[in-house]
């Protein structure tokens, strides 16, 4: 009786666990330590502050996918809201940095060690294609960063490869250098590259040990970067961070290092940001131990979770065909769009939940083999994009409920406006091209990202990606004569408000970053408008014009269509047996 007890016990204690697990995913962070020490930069004086900020030019902000500066506000915020609700466990897949530089690993551990301590949270992390940018250290720095009176100062780790007349204008600080794996592996070894004794069990795709013989000696010894190393030619060997943990009972986190390098003839290395495309070639090892953890989960009734930095099923709403014949090859990251091998061998494994970042988009994509085949993918969003924000998982036995949380007010996040300012002034005043100043506005840190947003469509998206002649077209066009246009015999009874197709293109930014979270920046009567104007359309066939404009209009606002119809990606429930994926809220 006493035994039956004790294994009922065990039982409920299992079962309880694991409907009481929650793990969040923090993807994309990007962090600058902006109150780091350098060596040959005091840095720019902030109002309230003893020490001496250290930011990139808000012109630098404002050409790229990501923030630098406010994410080291953003990040403390974030973590405050996960230890405010009790959240133990957190994922982070990749770009924790926005290059591996020495000095903001340093500053993320320091961060994260006092979370660690204060609210007893254990992190997670896998690499992304900005940590580590390259295998071994590189040269790095920017040429971007503000300095005195808001110009541009360049500080590089090293000013060696840089022509002398150049070297003048340059500072120099050695920890600004792209880290590879060993360092950042080592500085972040805390946080799930390594074996802990706390947690229940760990292991490498290189460990020889097995779960019923695990002992912490034996993974801490195997654990060593010296053993855990692939070849990626005849001459050169690196390691795979990848690697399996169980923190609580009954639950194991597929920590997978999707990053892949290629040796190119000047002794440099290819980027990792193509992701698995590149990675399942070349990493044949890392797919074998994938499918080996999935069936091993499978037999010893754990819920397996996997993350990666990279995205396993088409971030686009299937829309990325459509998306290369409207914009061009090599456009809006299309190379970045995982191959459909990728979500076929992860799902004929057993692997049914993915969470990635790198697109900087709040996302689910789904798969379904039959057989019970299935693999849903979570695009986690950026806390230095719009919308910023991060998931939340809770595990059932049976389902997995995943939920959105968006942040909004962030402290302190407009602490280095003043210094946007000066910047600001000086290339008034040097008569360059200054940026909207209007984004100083910005109330809340939401506001910020949105802000961000539509300067970055302005300035890199629309001159880099679209069709000169179409976006005039469609830009110019009122809702009223945009209708007619799709119509053309179809009375309008309809009195459109007042938009034209430039907030049309905004707008469809926003949707394909934050899906239906955009919803609550767009005007709900002209959301409707949309789907009017794109149901007119579905009867028109303007794909068969003989007119280029009408041609690209028909392509664009089928693309719009499945933005706007995506599978649920704020706050839905999985079946982790059937796959059905049921909306809780929009």
């Amino acid at each position: 009786m006493k035994r039956i007890s004790l294994l009922f016990i065990l039982m409920c204690n299992l079962l309880n666990a694991q409907e009481n697990t929650q793990i969040a995913f923090v993807a994309d962070i990007h962090l600058l330590d902006i109150y780091a020490d350098y060596a040959n930069f005091e840095g720019l004086p902030v109002h309230g502050q003893d020490k001496k900020t250290k930011i990139r030019s808000m012109n630098a902000q404002l050409h790229s996918t990501r923030l630098f500066n406010e994410n080291y506000y953003v990040l403390k915020a974030v973590l405050d809201d996960i230890a405010n609700r009790g959240i133990k466990l957190v994922g982070f897949p990749g770009d924790y940095t926005d290059d591996g530089q020495p000095l903001n690993i340093e500053g993320l551990a320091k961060i994260l060690k006092k979370y660690e301590q204060e609210y007893e949270i254990s992190f997670f992390i896998t690499t992304g294609n900005h940590d580590p940018v390259a295998p071994f250290n590189t040269p790095g720095g920017k040429r971007d960063f503000l300095g005195e009176n808001g110009k541009e100062q360049a500080i590089f780790s090293d000013v060696s490869f840089l022509s002398s007349e150049k070297q003048n204008e340059v500072l120099t600080e050695p920890k600004l250098e792209k880290a590879g794996y060993d360092f950042i592996l080592n500085n972040l070894a805390d946080f799930g590259f390594f074996p802990k004794q706390k947690n229940i069990y760990w292991e490498s795709p290189f460990s020889t040990y097995n779960y019923s013989d695990y002992t912490f000696k034996k993974a801490e010894k195997e654990a060593k970067l010296s053993n855990r190393l692939y070849a990626i030619n005849n001459s050169i060997k690196i390691p795979d961070a990848s690697y399996l943990v169980e923190p609580v009972e009954g639950l194991w986190l597929l920590a997978i290092d999707g990053n892949s390098y290629l040796p190119r003839d000047n002794g440099g290395f290819s980027s990792a940001s193509i992701g698995y495309n590149q990675t399942i070639d070349h990493k044949k090892h890392l797919f074998d131990w994938i499918k080996k953890v999935a069936q091993n989960a499978q037999d010893q009734h754990k819920q397996l979770v996997a993350f990666s930095h990279y995205p396993a099923v088409d971030f686009n709403e299937d829309a990325s065909p459509e998306l290369e014949d409207f914009l061009g090859k090599n456009k809006w990251q299309l190379e970045r769009v995982p191959e459909e091998r990728i979500a076929k061998t992860l799902a004929e494994v057993g692997v049914k939940l993915h969470f990635a970042g790198h697109m900087h988009i709040n996302d689910t994509g789904k798969r379904d083999y039959g057989n019970g085949d299935f693999l849903v993918n979570i695009q986690t969003p950026s806390l230095a994009a719009y919308i910023p924000g991060y998931k939340i998982l809770k595990l059932n036995e049976n389902s997995a409920e995943v939920e959105t949380v968006a942040i909004d007010e962030v402290p302190r996040f407009d602490e280095l406006f003043p210094l946007y300012k000066m910047e600001h002034d000086y290339l008034t005043k040097s008569n360059q091209k200054a940026w909207n100043i209007d984004i100083l506005n910005s109330k809340n840190y939401h506001d910020f990202t949105e802000y961000h947003l539509e300067n970055l469509v302005n300035l890199r998206f629309i001159p880099n990606d679209w069709n000169v002649n179409f976006y005039d077209f469609l830009s110019n066009l009122s809702a009223n004569d945009l209708y007619k246009t799709v119509a053309k015999n179809r009375q309008n009874k309809t009195e459109f408000s007042d938009w034209t197709g430039k907030e049309m293109i905004l707008d469809f930014y926003k949707i394909r970053n934050a899906d239906k979270l955009a919803f609550a920046d767009i005007p709900s009567r002209r959301l409707k408008e949309y789907k009017l104007i794109i149901e007119a359309t579905k009867t028109n066939h303007l794909s068969k014009s003989e007119n280029k404009n009408a041609q690209k209009l028909s392509q664009f606002l089928s693309i719009f269509d499945k933005f706007l119809n995506g599978l649920p990606a704020n706050h839905f429930k999985i079946n982790l047996e059937t796959g059905e994926i049921i909306s809780i809220s929009n």
